[in-house]
């Protein structure tokens, strides 16, 4: 009962992370409405610039570890992260909004390692395919219950799309009931040391992300001839749902197929773009959509598994805030990629896509040919 109560808090945590920008995405068009006289760039950065606070905070988190113990440091980013979220309601100043979206970023720098982490800490290597399945798996959940619950506050005003972040509250409740207060090692930090050992899973990180946001980013643009903007809704809503159910039998999967599962994501990433970039019929949305929840469900907890049980317990403060950086670096720079690409060439932001996924398998093929795990 103690250990399961141990991971529902460290799961209510992995809740909240994609919460940082994903969950006023849906009111973003209110809220440029709101802010018609500033620049578009300035309402778009409300979303981008958590990340770059995030990825900052990333490579200080050794050092945090040593200032703060795990519950201590839990506590002081899941309130920042309540403060400064929640706390854009009552704001009504772009330059002071930017500065709480900032704060943000720094609050889930602090919380998005010890998400996984603490998995990699507490639960032995055999349980971690399993563990950073249903962590992935709740990253989902909380990207669908709060994309949901923010266009729905949004529609009675849009600074309401802030409330959503009190979400966080239920977390600082678990997390100060039943996380034990411990001191991790501190050690790690960004280093080249540090990075020639992990690389395969870093580099790895980063692909995953710049393939994934390829699609919320292009998606809702080419599919506009063929759905309407519910159906839209819908299908991307829908993609969560699979990357989710797929989260849940990651564990399962990685014991039969532990050999073969490098290659799930990338060829799951090729399939889906190739079936967007071929036309836009129904069938080919669909079918693309589901490809590519399918191997992002996959490629997340994957990665983090192959780094968790090869730093061991002190995952928390090496691989994973290398991890998180690499994560929120794809997402910020996907579209600074992939766009100029696809102009460049005149071809489909999809096929770029497709070109991109070829690269993650090589990359995958070439670094993981000794990689080894445990019996899971």
């Amino acid at each position: 009962m103690k250990n399961r109560r141990l991971l529902y808090t460290i799961l209510s945590i992995s809740l909240l992370t994609v919460m940082a920008g994903a969950a006023i995405a849906p009111a973003l068009g209110v809220i440029s409405k709101h802010f018609a006289g500033q620049s578009p760039l300035l309402v778009q950065l409300i979303v981008s610039l958590p990340a770059l606070f995030i990825i900052l905070t990333n490579l200080v988190f050794p050092l945090l570890c040593r200032l703060m113990k795990t519950r201590t440091l839990a506590l002081a980013g899941l309130s920042l992260y309540v403060l400064a979220g929640a706390g854009a309601f009552f704001v009504d100043n772009i330059w002071v909004l930017l500065v709480f979206r900032a704060l943000m970023g720094v609050s889930v720098g602090m919380i998005m390692p010890l998400s996984t982490g603490l998995l990699a800490y507490y639960f032995p290597p055999e349980e971690q395919a399993g563990l950073m399945g249903l962590s992935a798996a709740m990253n989902q959940m909380g990207g669908v219950v709060a994309t949901f619950l923010a266009g729905l506050l949004a529609s009675v005003s849009w600074n309401y799309a802030f409330l959503v972040y009190l979400l966080g509250l239920f977390a600082i409740i678990l997390v100060a009931l039943f996380l034990p207060n411990e001191r991790l090692s501190g050690r790690g930090g960004v280093s080249l040391s540090l990075l020639k050992r992990f690389h395969p899973s870093v580099v790895g990180m980063f692909l995953v992300m710049v393939l994934f946001f390829i699609y919320p980013t292009n998606f809702a643009l080419t599919a506009s001839a063929s759905l309407s903007e519910m159906g839209v809704t819908l299908v991307m809503v829908g993609l969560d749902v699979v990357a989710f159910l797929v989260g849940l039998v990651f564990g399962a999967l990685m014991k039969r197929f532990a050999s073969q599962m490098k290659y799930a994501a990338p060829l799951g990433f090729m399939a889906g773009y190739l079936c967007l970039a071929a036309g836009s019929s129904i069938v080919s949305l669909l079918l693309g959509s589901a490809l590519i929840g399918i191997a992002n469900g996959i490629g997340v907890p994957y990665l983090n598994t192959i780094g968790s049980v090869k730093a061991g317990k002190e995952a928390a403060t090496t691989v994973m805030p290398l991890l998180s950086a690499a994560l929120y670096l794809g997402q910020f720079l996907s579209p600074l990629i992939v766009s100029p690409t696809a102009d460049l060439l005149h071809v489909s932001p999809y096929l770029v896509g497709a070109g991109i996924a070829v690269i993650y398998l090589l990359q995958a093929i070439l670094t993981r040919k000794q990689q080894m795990l445990p019996r899971i």
